[in-house]
């Protein structure tokens, strides 16, 4: 039997939405074993006067339990 966990992070980046994503990934992968895959969630940005600031990603990640 397997068991799969997820976990929601939330990536940042100056440059797109989808590059946040892919950071919150990379992060993730450093410590997890068995990413399976991930779900966008939500997106969002800060705004600093009339430009984006930050991209933000906010992602579910899905990875299998090793016993």
């Amino acid at each position: 039997m397997s068991v799969i966990k997820t976990i929601d992070l939330v990536g940042v980046s100056t440059e797109s939405w989808r590059d946040a994503a892919a950071q919150a990934l990379a992060e993730a992968a450093k410590t997890l074993r068995g990413i399976e895959g991930m779900e966008i969630l939500e997106t969002s940005a800060t705004v600093e006067g009339e430009k984006i600031k930050e991209y933000h990603t906010h992602v579910r990640i899905r990875f299998r339990l090793e016993r």
